[in-house]
């Protein structure tokens, strides 16, 4: 499946953005998906992942209360809502997909989009 994001620009902080990961197929059954994150000289970062199945959502820490990751099944678009940005969220925001069940570990999932950048100033 291709992934093609868009959504990213650049923010105070406190702002909100919302990020959007266009699938150019149905992604019906045992899908994941997920965002992570990238900043300069650091790893993928997992940041939130949801259960196309099931609907249920995983957070990483550093986000709970602040993001919220949800699908439109109906246009196969995977949303991540970010809000109350901080300067540390600044990265390069990717979406990825996988047909089956993966948490937040970057090397489970083989679809990836071309990533959004956020920066939070």
């Amino acid at each position: 499946v291709q992934l093609v994001e868009s959504g990213g620009g650049s923010v105070q902080a406190g702002g909100s953005l919302r990020l959007s990961c266009a699938a150019s197929a149905p992604t019906g059954g045992p899908f994941h998906m997920a965002y992570f994150r990238q900043a300069p000289g650091e790893e993928r970062e997992g940041v939130a992942t949801i259960s196309l199945e099931t609907g249920d959502t995983y957070y990483t820490d550093s986000v709970k209360g602040r993001f919220a990751i949800s699908q439109d099944s109906a246009e196969n678009t995977l949303y991540l809502q970010v809000n109350n940005l901080k300067p540390e969220d600044t990265a390069m925001y990717y979406c990825a997909a996988e047909g089956r069940t993966c948490g937040l570990e970057p090397t489970c999932y083989k679809s990836w989009g071309q990533g959004t950048q956020v920066t939070v100033s």
